[in-house]
């Protein structure tokens, strides 16, 4: 393991909406609507981190029609997924200093 955490995962916005997605089930998905609220995000700056983790592969953004009108959806790849698991083990062993030799300092 490098150590070296997921730059696409590690900014804060991202790391939000990974790890509100990572409770869901495998298929499921949430409305943009609803985890922009939940997230207490503007449309613009949740578009932007999502369009960003899609473009990893880590997010499926689907837009259909309810009705009339447009809808769009987020729901975790299988691949953003495993990225998130690995991101926070990383994160753990960065933490408890697992992921540092003995008898090295950071100074």
């Amino acid at each position: 393991m490098s150590g070296d955490l997921d730059p696409v995962i590690h900014a804060a916005s991202r790391l939000r909406i990974m790890a509100v997605l990572s409770h869901m089930e495998a298929d499921g998905e949430m409305s943009f609507e609803n985890l922009r609220q939940l997230l207490d995000m503007t449309a613009g700056n949740l578009s932007v981190h999502a369009g960003k983790l899609e473009q990893a592969g880590y997010v499926r953004i689907a837009k259909t029609f309810e009705g009339r009108k447009p809808a769009t959806y987020l729901s975790l790849t299988d691949k953003g997924r495993a990225a998130y698991q690995n991101y926070l083990l990383q994160l753990r062993a960065l933490l408890t200093g697992e992921g540092t030799a003995k008898g090295e300092s950071e100074g």
